[in-house]
Protein backbone atom coordinates (compact mmCIF):
# COMPACT_ATOMS: atom_id res chain seq x y z
CA UNK A 1 0.00 0.00 0.00
CA UNK A 2 0.95 3.41 -1.10
CA UNK A 3 0.37 4.51 2.96
CA UNK A 4 3.19 2.33 4.00
CA UNK A 5 5.81 3.84 2.40
CA UNK A 6 4.84 7.31 3.54
CA UNK A 7 7.48 8.64 5.84
CA UNK A 8 6.91 10.44 8.91
CA UNK A 9 7.98 14.12 7.31
CA UNK A 10 5.52 13.35 4.28
CA UNK A 11 2.93 12.64 6.82
CA UNK A 12 3.66 16.05 8.80
CA UNK A 13 3.80 17.58 5.40
CA UNK A 14 0.41 17.05 4.40
CA UNK A 15 -1.21 17.76 7.84
CA UNK A 16 0.48 21.36 7.92
CA UNK A 17 -0.90 21.39 4.72
CA UNK A 18 -4.53 20.85 5.96
CA UNK A 19 -3.50 23.89 8.46
CA UNK A 20 -2.44 26.11 6.10
CA UNK A 21 -6.10 25.11 3.64
CA UNK A 22 -8.30 25.67 6.62
CA UNK A 23 -6.79 28.95 7.51
CA UNK A 24 -6.99 30.02 3.44
CA UNK A 25 -10.68 28.46 3.64
CA UNK A 26 -11.27 30.94 6.30
CA UNK A 27 -10.16 33.80 4.98
CA UNK A 28 -11.59 33.44 1.97
CA UNK A 29 -14.73 33.16 3.40
CA UNK A 30 -14.46 36.91 4.55
CA UNK A 31 -13.29 38.00 1.61
CA UNK A 32 -16.43 35.86 -0.12
CA UNK A 33 -18.87 37.37 2.12
CA UNK A 34 -17.25 41.39 1.59
CA UNK A 35 -17.94 40.48 -2.40
CA UNK A 36 -21.34 39.76 -1.60
CA UNK A 37 -22.20 42.50 0.64
CA UNK A 38 -20.98 44.49 -2.39
CA UNK A 39 -22.91 43.09 -4.87
CA UNK A 40 -25.96 43.31 -2.50
CA UNK A 41 -24.93 47.12 -1.83
CA UNK A 42 -24.91 47.66 -5.80
CA UNK A 43 -28.22 45.54 -6.18
CA UNK A 44 -29.92 48.36 -3.76
CA UNK A 45 -28.47 51.43 -5.48
CA UNK A 46 -29.54 50.72 -9.49
CA UNK A 47 -31.72 47.44 -8.95
CA UNK A 48 -32.01 47.45 -12.63
CA UNK A 49 -28.96 46.95 -13.46
CA UNK A 50 -27.42 44.27 -10.10
CA UNK A 51 -31.06 42.84 -8.91
CA UNK A 52 -30.99 39.74 -11.16
CA UNK A 53 -27.20 39.46 -10.24
CA UNK A 54 -27.69 39.71 -6.41
CA UNK A 55 -30.54 37.15 -6.83
CA UNK A 56 -28.47 34.58 -8.75
CA UNK A 57 -25.53 35.54 -6.31
CA UNK A 58 -27.71 34.61 -3.04
CA UNK A 59 -28.22 30.87 -5.59
CA UNK A 60 -24.64 30.70 -5.47
CA UNK A 61 -24.16 31.17 -1.57
CA UNK A 62 -26.68 28.66 -1.01
CA UNK A 63 -25.38 25.79 -3.34
CA UNK A 64 -21.52 26.50 -2.46
CA UNK A 65 -22.17 26.26 1.34
CA UNK A 66 -24.21 23.36 1.24
CA UNK A 67 -20.98 21.45 -0.82
CA UNK A 68 -18.57 23.10 1.39
CA UNK A 69 -20.32 21.64 4.60
CA UNK A 70 -20.44 18.70 3.42
CA UNK A 71 -17.11 18.38 2.57
CA UNK A 72 -16.40 19.27 5.88
CA UNK A 73 -18.53 16.98 7.20
CA UNK A 74 -16.32 14.20 4.86
CA UNK A 75 -12.93 15.63 6.83
CA UNK A 76 -14.73 15.40 10.35
CA UNK A 77 -15.46 11.59 9.49
CA UNK A 78 -12.06 10.83 9.05
CA UNK A 79 -10.79 13.39 11.85
CA UNK A 80 -12.94 11.42 14.28
CA UNK A 81 -10.74 8.51 14.74
CA UNK A 82 -7.91 10.15 15.89
CA UNK A 83 -7.83 11.87 19.44
CA UNK A 84 -5.82 15.55 18.87
CA UNK A 85 -3.27 16.62 20.46
CA UNK A 86 -3.22 19.90 22.21
CA UNK A 87 -5.62 20.80 19.66
CA UNK A 88 -3.80 19.85 16.69
CA UNK A 89 -4.41 16.17 14.72
CA UNK A 90 -1.54 13.55 15.41
CA UNK A 91 -0.12 13.54 11.74
CA UNK A 92 2.26 11.16 12.05
CA UNK A 93 -0.07 8.80 13.64
CA UNK A 94 -2.71 8.71 10.43
CA UNK A 95 -0.52 6.90 7.97
CA UNK A 96 -3.26 4.21 7.42
CA UNK A 97 -6.24 4.61 4.74
CA UNK A 98 -9.85 4.98 7.09
CA UNK A 99 -11.89 5.29 4.23
CA UNK A 100 -11.24 2.23 2.04
CA UNK A 101 -14.25 0.03 3.35
CA UNK A 102 -16.88 2.95 3.69
CA UNK A 103 -16.50 4.10 0.77
CA UNK A 104 -15.55 1.39 -1.73
CA UNK A 105 -17.27 -2.39 -2.15
CA UNK A 106 -14.94 -4.19 -4.46
CA UNK A 107 -14.01 -2.49 -7.64
CA UNK A 108 -16.77 0.12 -7.51
CA UNK A 109 -18.63 2.34 -5.16
CA UNK A 110 -20.24 1.41 -1.88
CA UNK A 111 -23.62 3.83 -1.01
CA UNK A 112 -21.36 5.68 0.63
CA UNK A 113 -18.87 6.39 -2.26
CA UNK A 114 -22.19 6.79 -4.39
CA UNK A 115 -23.34 9.49 -2.33
CA UNK A 116 -20.00 11.34 -2.57
CA UNK A 117 -20.00 11.42 -6.19
CA UNK A 118 -24.05 12.43 -6.32
CA UNK A 119 -22.86 15.54 -4.02
CA UNK A 120 -20.16 16.64 -6.64
CA UNK A 121 -22.71 16.33 -9.21
CA UNK A 122 -25.11 18.38 -7.29
CA UNK A 123 -22.51 20.89 -6.44
CA UNK A 124 -22.35 21.18 -10.39
CA UNK A 125 -25.03 20.88 -12.00
CA UNK A 126 -26.41 23.54 -9.40
CA UNK A 127 -24.21 26.15 -10.24
CA UNK A 128 -24.47 25.79 -13.80
CA UNK A 129 -28.76 26.06 -13.61
CA UNK A 130 -27.53 29.35 -12.08
CA UNK A 131 -25.15 30.75 -14.35
CA UNK A 132 -26.81 29.02 -17.53
CA UNK A 133 -24.99 29.14 -21.02
CA UNK A 134 -23.85 32.83 -20.78
CA UNK A 135 -20.65 33.25 -22.75
CA UNK A 136 -18.98 35.43 -19.64
CA UNK A 137 -19.03 32.73 -17.58
CA UNK A 138 -17.84 30.07 -19.82
CA UNK A 139 -14.55 30.14 -18.46
CA UNK A 140 -15.70 29.75 -14.54
CA UNK A 141 -17.50 27.01 -15.49
CA UNK A 142 -14.86 25.01 -17.39
CA UNK A 143 -12.82 25.55 -14.09
CA UNK A 144 -15.75 24.16 -12.44
CA UNK A 145 -16.03 20.96 -14.34
CA UNK A 146 -12.31 20.56 -14.79
CA UNK A 147 -11.60 20.83 -10.64
CA UNK A 148 -14.63 18.83 -9.87
CA UNK A 149 -14.79 16.12 -12.57
CA UNK A 150 -15.57 12.81 -11.38
CA UNK A 151 -14.22 10.95 -14.34
CA UNK A 152 -11.98 8.07 -14.39
CA UNK A 153 -9.08 8.93 -14.09
CA UNK A 154 -5.97 6.52 -15.69
CA UNK A 155 -2.64 6.34 -13.93
CA UNK A 156 0.64 6.49 -14.83
CA UNK A 157 0.36 2.96 -16.34
CA UNK A 158 -2.80 3.43 -18.14
CA UNK A 159 -5.23 1.86 -16.04
CA UNK A 160 -8.13 3.65 -15.83
CA UNK A 161 -9.66 3.41 -12.32
CA UNK A 162 -12.29 5.05 -10.25
CA UNK A 163 -12.11 9.15 -9.42
CA UNK A 164 -12.22 8.16 -5.89
CA UNK A 165 -9.97 5.25 -6.13
CA UNK A 166 -7.43 7.32 -7.99
CA UNK A 167 -7.54 10.24 -5.17
CA UNK A 168 -8.19 8.55 -2.29
CA UNK A 169 -8.10 4.52 -1.71
CA UNK A 170 -5.34 3.20 0.12
CA UNK A 171 -4.07 7.15 0.96
CA UNK A 172 -3.16 7.83 4.72
CA UNK A 173 -5.69 9.37 6.86
CA UNK A 174 -3.90 13.14 7.14
CA UNK A 175 -3.86 12.64 3.28
CA UNK A 176 -7.34 12.44 3.04
CA UNK A 177 -7.91 15.26 4.69
CA UNK A 178 -5.93 18.00 3.56
CA UNK A 179 -7.26 16.73 -0.33
CA UNK A 180 -10.46 17.50 0.98
CA UNK A 181 -9.64 20.47 2.27
CA UNK A 182 -8.21 21.90 -0.83
CA UNK A 183 -11.24 20.97 -2.25
CA UNK A 184 -13.39 23.30 0.10
CA UNK A 185 -10.54 26.15 -1.17
CA UNK A 186 -11.70 25.23 -4.68
CA UNK A 187 -15.41 25.50 -3.93
CA UNK A 188 -14.45 28.92 -2.23
CA UNK A 189 -11.61 29.92 -5.22
CA UNK A 190 -15.02 29.30 -7.36
CA UNK A 191 -17.63 31.31 -5.58
CA UNK A 192 -15.08 34.40 -5.56
CA UNK A 193 -14.62 33.97 -9.33
CA UNK A 194 -18.44 33.97 -9.77
CA UNK A 195 -18.94 36.89 -7.68
CA UNK A 196 -16.31 39.30 -9.38
CA UNK A 197 -18.03 38.74 -12.86
CA UNK A 198 -20.96 39.58 -11.06
CA UNK A 199 -19.93 42.74 -9.99
CA UNK A 200 -17.90 43.02 -13.12
CA UNK A 201 -15.23 43.54 -11.50
CA UNK A 202 -15.52 47.07 -10.49
CA UNK A 203 -16.06 47.23 -6.57
CA UNK A 204 -17.09 50.62 -5.32
CA UNK A 205 -17.79 51.62 -1.69
CA UNK A 206 -19.65 54.66 -2.31
CA UNK A 207 -22.80 56.05 -0.60
CA UNK A 208 -24.86 52.92 -0.90
CA UNK A 209 -28.61 52.22 -0.30
CA UNK A 210 -27.57 49.29 2.34
CA UNK A 211 -28.30 51.27 5.56
CA UNK A 212 -32.20 52.15 4.24
CA UNK A 213 -34.65 50.02 5.42
CA UNK A 214 -38.44 49.78 5.04
CA UNK A 215 -40.34 50.32 7.95
CA UNK A 216 -44.07 49.58 8.25
CA UNK A 217 -45.61 52.66 10.06
CA UNK A 218 -48.88 51.80 11.80
CA UNK A 219 -51.78 54.25 12.44
CA UNK A 220 -51.31 52.19 16.15
CA UNK A 221 -49.50 49.67 17.52
CA UNK A 222 -51.96 47.78 18.34
CA UNK A 223 -55.26 46.22 16.71
CA UNK A 224 -58.40 44.13 17.64
CA UNK A 225 -59.70 41.17 15.77
CA UNK A 226 -61.73 42.10 12.97
CA UNK A 227 -60.65 45.93 12.33
CA UNK A 228 -59.13 46.87 9.30
CA UNK A 229 -54.99 47.60 10.05
CA UNK A 230 -53.96 51.16 8.57
CA UNK A 231 -50.66 52.37 7.89
CA UNK A 232 -47.51 53.09 5.78
CA UNK A 233 -44.77 51.68 4.13
CA UNK A 234 -41.44 54.30 4.45
CA UNK A 235 -37.76 54.10 3.51
CA UNK A 236 -35.54 54.84 6.63
CA UNK A 237 -31.59 54.73 6.61
CA UNK A 238 -29.60 54.79 9.59
CA UNK A 239 -25.56 54.08 10.05
CA UNK A 240 -22.94 54.82 12.68
CA UNK A 241 -22.13 57.92 10.62
CA UNK A 242 -25.52 59.93 11.45
CA UNK A 243 -25.40 60.29 14.93
CA UNK A 244 -27.78 63.09 16.67
CA UNK A 245 -26.84 65.71 18.95
CA UNK A 246 -30.30 65.62 20.78
CA UNK A 247 -33.26 63.23 21.17
CA UNK A 248 -36.39 64.36 23.69
CA UNK A 249 -39.02 62.30 24.10
CA UNK A 250 -42.34 63.17 25.31
CA UNK A 251 -40.91 66.22 27.12
CA UNK A 252 -37.89 64.10 28.49
CA UNK A 253 -34.39 64.29 26.65
CA UNK A 254 -32.23 60.62 25.93
CA UNK A 255 -29.25 60.12 27.63
CA UNK A 256 -27.42 59.57 24.37
CA UNK A 257 -24.38 57.33 26.00
CA UNK A 258 -26.78 54.91 26.96
CA UNK A 259 -29.31 54.84 24.30
CA UNK A 260 -27.44 55.42 20.65
CA UNK A 261 -26.65 52.50 18.99
CA UNK A 262 -25.34 52.74 14.91
CA UNK A 263 -27.34 55.76 14.44
CA UNK A 264 -30.19 54.42 16.26
CA UNK A 265 -31.62 55.47 19.71
CA UNK A 266 -33.53 53.04 22.03
CA UNK A 267 -35.85 53.72 23.70
CA UNK A 268 -36.69 52.65 27.34
CA UNK A 269 -39.47 54.16 29.70
CA UNK A 270 -42.76 53.40 31.79
CA UNK A 271 -45.79 53.14 29.48
CA UNK A 272 -48.10 53.98 31.81
CA UNK A 273 -52.28 53.11 32.35
CA UNK A 274 -54.30 50.79 29.88
CA UNK A 275 -55.19 53.27 26.70
CA UNK A 276 -54.08 54.84 24.22
CA UNK A 277 -50.64 56.72 24.62
CA UNK A 278 -48.52 59.34 22.21
CA UNK A 279 -44.99 59.84 21.23
CA UNK A 280 -44.01 62.91 20.88
CA UNK A 281 -40.22 64.61 20.50
CA UNK A 282 -37.36 65.66 18.15
CA UNK A 283 -34.31 64.54 16.49
CA UNK A 284 -31.64 67.28 16.43
CA UNK A 285 -28.78 66.75 14.13
CA UNK A 286 -26.26 69.40 13.04
CA UNK A 287 -26.17 70.83 9.50
CA UNK A 288 -23.93 73.20 7.95
CA UNK A 289 -23.13 74.30 11.98
CA UNK A 290 -26.88 74.57 12.46
CA UNK A 291 -29.09 72.42 14.36
CA UNK A 292 -31.85 71.01 12.43
CA UNK A 293 -35.02 69.18 14.61
CA UNK A 294 -36.77 65.99 12.48
CA UNK A 295 -40.23 65.44 14.76
CA UNK A 296 -40.94 62.09 16.27
CA UNK A 297 -44.64 61.22 16.25
CA UNK A 298 -46.13 58.13 16.82
CA UNK A 299 -48.61 56.36 19.14
CA UNK A 300 -48.84 52.87 21.14
CA UNK A 301 -51.48 51.30 23.09
CA UNK A 302 -51.54 49.39 26.41
CA UNK A 303 -54.00 46.50 27.00
CA UNK A 304 -53.79 44.43 30.15
CA UNK A 305 -51.16 42.70 31.29
CA UNK A 306 -52.15 38.90 31.27
CA UNK A 307 -51.44 37.98 34.66
CA UNK A 308 -54.85 36.01 35.32
CA UNK A 309 -57.01 33.76 33.57
CA UNK A 310 -60.85 34.18 33.22
CA UNK A 311 -62.85 31.18 34.57
CA UNK A 312 -66.42 30.67 34.66
CA UNK A 313 -68.56 28.16 35.55
CA UNK A 314 -71.45 28.72 33.05
CA UNK A 315 -74.20 26.63 35.60
CA UNK A 316 -73.04 28.87 38.05
CA UNK A 317 -73.84 32.39 36.79
CA UNK A 318 -75.59 33.60 40.25
CA UNK A 319 -76.65 36.75 42.07
CA UNK A 320 -78.77 36.48 45.33
CA UNK A 321 -81.63 38.48 46.32
CA UNK A 322 -81.43 40.62 48.88
CA UNK A 323 -78.19 41.07 49.32
CA UNK A 324 -74.92 43.51 47.78
CA UNK A 325 -73.30 41.58 44.66
CA UNK A 326 -69.76 42.97 44.49
CA UNK A 327 -68.84 42.25 40.58
CA UNK A 328 -65.96 43.19 38.59
CA UNK A 329 -66.78 44.16 34.95
CA UNK A 330 -63.94 45.05 32.46
CA UNK A 331 -63.35 44.96 28.23
CA UNK A 332 -59.62 43.62 27.81
CA UNK A 333 -57.60 46.30 25.99
CA UNK A 334 -60.28 49.44 27.09
CA UNK A 335 -59.64 51.37 30.41
CA UNK A 336 -61.96 50.79 33.13
CA UNK A 337 -63.10 54.62 32.71
CA UNK A 338 -64.17 53.77 28.90
CA UNK A 339 -66.63 50.63 30.28
CA UNK A 340 -69.79 51.24 31.19
CA UNK A 341 -72.04 48.74 32.58
CA UNK A 342 -76.07 48.38 32.96
CA UNK A 343 -78.26 46.01 34.26
CA UNK A 344 -82.11 44.66 33.03
CA UNK A 345 -83.74 43.71 36.27
CA UNK A 346 -81.78 44.54 38.12
CA UNK A 347 -79.96 47.87 40.03
CA UNK A 348 -75.94 48.06 38.73
CA UNK A 349 -73.67 51.09 40.91
CA UNK A 350 -69.71 51.59 40.02
CA UNK A 351 -68.36 51.10 43.64
CA UNK A 352 -64.91 52.75 44.57
CA UNK A 353 -62.31 50.66 42.53
CA UNK A 354 -62.52 51.36 38.84
CA UNK A 355 -64.00 48.20 36.98
CA UNK A 356 -65.58 47.52 40.65
CA UNK A 357 -69.44 47.18 40.59
CA UNK A 358 -72.78 45.96 43.13
CA UNK A 359 -75.96 44.46 41.63
CA UNK A 360 -78.79 44.53 43.63
CA UNK A 361 -81.05 41.81 42.27
CA UNK A 362 -84.85 42.86 41.80
CA UNK A 363 -87.77 40.84 41.64
CA UNK A 364 -87.19 38.51 38.71
CA UNK A 365 -85.83 35.32 37.96
CA UNK A 366 -82.78 36.16 36.03
CA UNK A 367 -80.71 39.52 34.91
CA UNK A 368 -78.45 40.16 31.96
CA UNK A 369 -75.88 42.74 32.53
CA UNK A 370 -74.82 44.56 29.26
CA UNK A 371 -71.69 45.99 28.73
CA UNK A 372 -70.23 48.72 26.63
CA UNK A 373 -66.93 49.70 25.49
CA UNK A 374 -65.22 52.20 23.68
CA UNK A 375 -61.85 51.73 21.65
CA UNK A 376 -59.38 54.07 21.13
CA UNK A 377 -61.09 55.18 17.75
CA UNK A 378 -64.14 56.13 19.08
CA UNK A 379 -65.67 52.66 18.02
CA UNK A 380 -68.04 50.70 20.33
CA UNK A 381 -67.92 47.48 21.17
CA UNK A 382 -70.61 45.22 23.53
CA UNK A 383 -71.13 42.27 25.31
CA UNK A 384 -73.38 40.71 27.62
CA UNK A 385 -74.36 38.12 30.12
CA UNK A 386 -77.19 36.33 31.81
CA UNK A 387 -77.30 35.87 35.56
CA UNK A 388 -79.63 33.65 37.15
CA UNK A 389 -81.72 35.58 40.56
CA UNK A 390 -81.84 33.24 43.69
CA UNK A 391 -83.41 34.52 46.85
CA UNK A 392 -81.05 33.12 50.18
CA UNK A 393 -80.88 29.65 50.90
CA UNK A 394 -82.13 28.41 54.17
CA UNK A 395 -81.09 28.86 57.79
CA UNK A 396 -79.79 25.84 59.47
CA UNK A 397 -81.30 25.68 63.36
CA UNK A 398 -78.38 25.01 66.18
CA UNK A 399 -78.45 24.79 69.72
CA UNK A 400 -75.23 25.61 71.25
CA UNK A 401 -74.20 25.70 68.01
CA UNK A 402 -74.91 21.93 66.70
CA UNK A 403 -77.52 20.49 64.77
CA UNK A 404 -77.42 17.71 66.89
CA UNK A 405 -76.22 18.41 70.69
CA UNK A 406 -75.89 16.32 73.70
CA UNK A 407 -75.17 17.13 77.12
CA UNK A 408 -77.24 17.50 80.55
CA UNK A 409 -80.23 19.05 81.25
CA UNK A 410 -77.99 22.35 83.07
CA UNK A 411 -76.30 22.69 79.71
CA UNK A 412 -79.57 22.67 77.73
CA UNK A 413 -81.63 25.57 79.97
CA UNK A 414 -78.42 27.66 79.21
CA UNK A 415 -77.84 27.39 75.65
CA UNK A 416 -79.04 29.66 73.10
CA UNK A 417 -80.66 28.60 69.77
CA UNK A 418 -79.44 30.13 66.64
CA UNK A 419 -79.91 29.53 62.73
CA UNK A 420 -76.83 30.17 60.17
CA UNK A 421 -76.68 30.54 55.97
CA UNK A 422 -74.23 27.42 55.88
CA UNK A 423 -71.70 27.87 53.04
CA UNK A 424 -73.19 31.30 51.72
CA UNK A 425 -70.24 33.74 51.01
CA UNK A 426 -72.34 37.23 51.95
CA UNK A 427 -72.06 38.76 55.68
CA UNK A 428 -75.98 38.24 56.65
CA UNK A 429 -76.78 38.29 60.35
CA UNK A 430 -79.43 36.03 61.20
CA UNK A 431 -81.55 36.99 64.39
CA UNK A 432 -83.89 33.86 65.78
CA UNK A 433 -87.18 35.84 67.23
CA UNK A 434 -89.29 32.38 68.36
CA UNK A 435 -89.21 28.45 68.19
CA UNK A 436 -90.89 25.54 69.89
CA UNK A 437 -89.48 23.10 71.71
CA UNK A 438 -90.91 19.60 72.38
CA UNK A 439 -89.65 17.76 75.44
CA UNK A 440 -90.59 13.67 75.39
CA UNK A 441 -93.98 13.06 77.38
CA UNK A 442 -94.44 17.21 77.49
CA UNK A 443 -96.40 19.30 75.50
CA UNK A 444 -94.79 21.48 73.05
CA UNK A 445 -94.06 25.31 74.26
CA UNK A 446 -94.11 28.03 72.42
CA UNK A 447 -90.97 30.70 73.30
CA UNK A 448 -90.36 33.82 71.95
CA UNK A 449 -86.34 35.52 71.56
CA UNK A 450 -83.73 32.80 71.34
CA UNK A 451 -83.07 31.47 74.98
CA UNK A 452 -85.33 28.91 76.78
CA UNK A 453 -88.08 31.01 79.50
CA UNK A 454 -88.97 29.65 82.51
CA UNK A 455 -91.72 27.33 81.19
CA UNK A 456 -89.53 26.09 78.72
CA UNK A 457 -86.73 25.11 81.41
CA UNK A 458 -89.29 23.36 83.48
CA UNK A 459 -89.95 21.37 80.80
CA UNK A 460 -86.74 20.26 80.11
CA UNK A 461 -86.26 19.70 83.90
CA UNK A 462 -88.61 16.59 83.83
CA UNK A 463 -86.59 14.96 80.75
CA UNK A 464 -85.08 11.59 81.66
CA UNK A 465 -81.79 10.46 80.62
CA UNK A 466 -81.44 9.22 76.84
CA UNK A 467 -84.18 11.88 75.86
CA UNK A 468 -84.10 13.50 72.40
CA UNK A 469 -85.55 16.90 72.81
CA UNK A 470 -86.80 18.62 69.65
CA UNK A 471 -86.39 22.23 68.84
CA UNK A 472 -88.05 23.24 65.64
CA UNK A 473 -90.70 25.77 64.25
CA UNK A 474 -87.43 27.97 64.07
CA UNK A 475 -88.62 32.13 63.19
CA UNK A 476 -85.62 34.33 62.23
CA UNK A 477 -85.33 38.04 60.72
CA UNK A 478 -82.62 38.97 58.54
CA UNK A 479 -80.31 42.48 60.02
CA UNK A 480 -79.95 44.79 57.92
CA UNK A 481 -81.78 43.16 54.29
CA UNK A 482 -85.88 43.22 53.65
CA UNK A 483 -86.14 39.63 52.50
CA UNK A 484 -88.58 37.27 54.20
CA UNK A 485 -86.45 33.79 55.65
CA UNK A 486 -87.20 30.25 54.37
CA UNK A 487 -88.05 27.74 56.86
CA UNK A 488 -85.24 27.04 59.34
CA UNK A 489 -84.35 23.05 59.84
CA UNK A 490 -84.68 21.96 63.57
CA UNK A 491 -81.73 20.88 65.78
CA UNK A 492 -81.88 18.16 68.85
CA UNK A 493 -80.64 17.91 72.09
CA UNK A 494 -80.18 14.71 73.46
CA UNK A 495 -80.43 14.46 77.58
CA UNK A 496 -76.93 12.78 79.01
Amino acid sequence: MLALNMSKEVLTAFGLMNEKFDAANATMDQSNQGLLGSLETKASDTPDQFGEANRKAQQIKSISNEFFNYLGKLKSEVEGGFEKEEGKLPYEAMDKSTIDEAWFAGDGYSPKGKEIIAAFDKYKNGVQSVLGNVAKYQVIMDNLKKKFSTENVKDKEGVSKLYLDYHFKGFPAIATVAKLGALQNDVKTIEADIYNAFLGNALTTVASFRNYKAIVIPEKSAFFAGEKFAGKVVLGRYDKSTVPTKVVVNGSEVNLNEALEDGQVNLNFTTGNVGEHEIKGKFTFMEDGKPVDIDIDGNYVVVPKPNSATVSADKMNVVYRGVPNPMSISFAGISADKVNATAAGATLSKASKPGQYTLTAGSGTETTINVTGTLPDGQKVSDKKVFRIKGIPSPTGKIRGEDAAKGPKSSLENSQVSAVLEDFDFPVTVNVTQFNIKVPGQPTIVVNGSRLDGRAKAAVKKAMKGDVIIISDIKVKYQGINQVAKKVSPCTFEIL
